[in-house]
């Protein structure tokens, strides 16, 4: 296991919340894909059935930690400054994917952009736009 696939699980261990929620993350080189996999307590709306915006946003934000993880190892967890999201369309009953872009990592703040999708990438479901307060380490 390399040390951004140690960093990673060791992130995503440390959420209780992405704990409950099932998430897991896949690395292929330093391209990350967080997997949200359906289950009924996720649901928001059952009469669409639709995803909970909030474990939506939830989500994406953990991807976005999950990346800064992987990207660089960290003295702490970042911390989040600001979050935008724009919910596109609902989400369905079944598996959600992420994958977060680092736009800029710098020595105190991380600009991240996040997309979520179900069945094609090139059809968004959510996007989030994020601030976070970094600490990189000095090794």
């Amino acid at each position: 296991m390399s040390d951004a696939d140690t960093r990673l699980v060791s992130m995503l261990d440390s959420i209780p919340y992405a704990r409950f929620l099932g998430v897991k993350a896949e690395l292929a080189g330093d391209e990350m894909t967080a997997v949200l996999p359906f289950a009924q307590h996720i649901v928001g709306n059952p009469m669409l059935p639709a995803i909970h915006g909030g474990v939506l946003g939830a989500f994406m934000e953990m991807t976005a930690l999950a990346q800064l993880s992987v990207a660089a190892p960290m003295k702490r967890q970042p911390r989040t400054i600001d979050v935008s999201i724009e919910y596109l369309r609902s989400g369905r009953p079944q598996t959600t994917y992420a994958r977060a872009i680092i736009k800029k990592l710098g020595r105190r703040i991380a600009n991240v952009h996040v997309e979520a999708w179900q069945e094609t990438r090139s059809a968004p479901i959510a996007t989030l736009r994020g601030l976070f307060l970094v600490a990189p380490s000095e090794d």
